[in-house]
């Protein structure tokens, strides 16, 4: 496996890639890779000749009050996870080199789909994300991407730009990946405390018991929610940012009967760590 910490070095890479007409896969990540994004280079790399692994703790994406100073940087171990998961290809670019200029150049989806959700309390958020996403796919020329589904809005958001902007790339969509007790896979988990990590278990709790009304033929919309808030309100260390529920694709307004295919999504912290779920509601 390459660690490429240059983007001309990436370049040329993937000029030598494409003379020989292998495809190529990308993985972005901001690093502290743990099972989740194994599972994404894994599944990159059945599917690819080259898989290319991003690490890039992104500054444009997170707000004044967030955690992009204290956010983990493992590249050694990223390293190891990534190529025993099967990347070619660790990108580890420093932040002058995805971003030369002050005066800079963004790629913005505009419109409800990035206002609503983590877009309603982090405004810069997904305007952060699809301008570097965007970076990633000019320099890897990809054919396929390969994103989480924990991460729901941002998959959203950035098949709307990949429509919009006509970018020659699938996006591949992957399932969550939990611990055994079911809570989500992230990097931010390893901000919580022992009685933290604990409570916060009633997030994929919560989503089980929506899913287990929706399946017994519950379709109203503010039922499932207070059965949601009410059951992560029963752990009294937890603070809800927002538990909503909206139309796949695109993040409509759902209304007051679920029909069709939604998302039911939530934030929630627990001590100062904030943690997202997610579970998808649809009729068969």
């Amino acid at each position: 496996m390459i660690l490429c910490q240059d983007v001309a070095k990436l370049r040329e890479l993937v000029a030598n890639f494409k003379k020989e007409n292998k495809s190529i896969g990308l993985v972005p990540t901001m690093g502290a890779l743990h099972e989740g994004h194994a599972s994404l280079i894994n599944a990159s790399a059945k599917e690819n000749d080259i898989t290319i692994v991003s690490v890039f703790v992104n500054p444009t994406q997170f707000g004044p009050n967030e955690d992009y100073e204290a956010y983990p940087r493992t590249l050694e171990n990223d390293c190891i996870v990534a190529q025993n998961a099967g990347a070619d290809v660790v990108f580890a670019p420093k932040n002058k080199d995805l971003y030369p200029n002050e005066d800079m150049t963004w790629v913005e989806v505009t419109g409800d789909i990035t206002k609503v959700l983590c877009g309603r309390t982090r405004p810069i958020h997904f305007r952060g994300v699809t301008t570097v996403v965007s970076k990633l796919f000019n320099l890897s020329r990809a054919d396929r991407a390969y994103f989480g589904l924990k991460d729901a809005q941002q998959t959203e958001v950035l098949r709307r730009m990949v429509d919009d902007l006509f970018f020659n790339v699938q996006l591949r969509i992957m399932p969550i990946v939990r611990e055994a007790d079911g809570l989500a896979k992230s990097s931010r988990n390893t901000y919580l405390s022992p009685e933290e990590r604990k409570s916060a278990l009633i997030l994929s709790k919560s989503l089980k018991l929506a899913k287990e009304a929706f399946t017994n033929g519950q379709r109203d919309v503010e039922a499932i929610l207070n059965l949601v808030k009410d059951t992560i309100q029963s752990e009294k260390t937890s603070k809800i940012d927002y538990v909503e529920m909206y139309k796949l694709p695109g993040l409509k307004p759902v209304g007051n009967k679920i029909e069709g295919r939604v998302l039911l999504a939530l934030a929630v912290k627990f001590g100062t760590t904030r943690l997202i779920d997610n579970v998808i509601l649809e009729d068969k």
